[in-house]
C-alpha cells in the first residue's frame, strides 16, 4: 500500500468519530432546553398553590381571635342578671366573726354590697380600705356597707386583721349570693377564659330594691362615689 492510501484510511474513521460527536451535542442541547422549560411552570403552580393555603391559615387565625372575645360577651350577659328597681335577692351568709348575715338583717336602711375578687389582693385592699374609711359618712348617711368574697371565714378574717377593717366581710364559698346578683361570670385574662368574681357593687334602698349596679368597677374613688349615690337616694 502507498503512503497516499495510507494517510487517506487514517482520516476516515478520524472522521466517522467527528460524526458521531454530532447527534450528542444535538440530545445534551434538547436535554438543557427541557430542563429550562420543565421547573417554570413547576415554580408557577407551587406558588398560586402557596397563596390560598395562606389565606386559609389567616382565616383560621381570625376564626379564633373572635373566639378569644366570647368571653367579654359572657360578661356583658352577667350584667344584666340584676336591674336596677328590681327587688334584692335574698341571702344568709356566714360573716368575719361566725355571725350569720341576711338581707332581712338590714330592713329600712339602704345597703351597699360591694363584691371583691380576692382578699389581701392590691385592687381588693384598697377598696376595702376606703369603704372602712368612709364608714361613719355612711352610717351618718343611713346606709350599712357588706363586702362579699367567695374566699373561706379564715381568710376574711385575717384580711379584715392584716388591714384593720371595720367592714363586715361575708364568705360566700357555694356563689350563690354571687350569681344572684350577677358577681360572677366568665372573664378573661392573657387570653385564657374563667370563671370568677366580676367586681361589682350594689346599692339596695330603704324600701328592698336595687337602686344602682356598679360593674366591673375600678376601685380608685369608688367608694366616694358610692357614698354620694347613697347620700341622694
Amino acid at each position: 500500500m502507498s503512503k497516499k492510501s495510507r494517510k487517506k484510511s487514517s482520516k476516515t474513521p478520524s472522521g466517522s468519530l467527528t460524526a458521531k460527536k454530532k447527534p450528542g451535542k444535538t440530545r445534551a442541547t434538547t436535554q438543557t432546553r427541557s430542563a429550562k422549560t420543565q421547573p417554570a411552570p413547576a415554580g408557577k403552580s407551587t406558588e398560586t398553590g402557596a397563596k390560598p393555603t395562606s389565606h386559609k391559615a389567616a382565616s383560621k387565625r381570625l376564626k379564633s381571635s373572635e373566639k378569644a372575645t366570647k368571653p367579654h360577651a359572657t360578661v356583658a350577659g352577667a350584667k344584666s342578671a340584676l336591674a336596677e328597681g328590681q327587688k334584692a335577692p335574698a341571702f344568709r351568709l356566714p360573716r368575719d366573726g361566725g355571725n350569720t348575715v341576711t338581707l332581712s338583717d338590714y330592713a329600712d336602711q339602704k345597703l351597699v354590697l360591694f363584691f371583691y375578687p380576692r382578699a389581701d389582693t392590691p385592687g381588693c385592699t384598697r377598696e376595702a380600705i376606703d369603704f372602712t374609711r368612709l364608714k361613719d359618712a355612711f352610717t351618718s348617711a343611713g346606709t350599712a356597707v357588706l363586702g362579699i368574697s367567695a374566699d373561706p371565714l379564715r381568710a376574711q378574717e385575717k384580711f379584715r386583721d392584716k388591714h384593720s377593717l371595720s367592714i363586715p366581710l361575708i364568705s360566700d364559698e357555694q356563689h350563690e349570693m354571687l350569681e344572684a346578683y350577677g358577681a360572677w361570670g366568665e372573664k378573661s385574662m392573657y387570653g385564657k377564659s374563667f370563671l370568677g368574681i366580676i367586681r361589682t357593687t350594689v346599692l339596695i334602698g330603704r324600701d328592698g330594691k336595687v337602686a344602682r349596679v356598679w360593674r366591673n368597677v375600678r376601685v380608685d374613688g369608688h367608694a366616694d362615689e358610692v357614698l354620694a349615690a347613697a347620700r341622694s337616694l
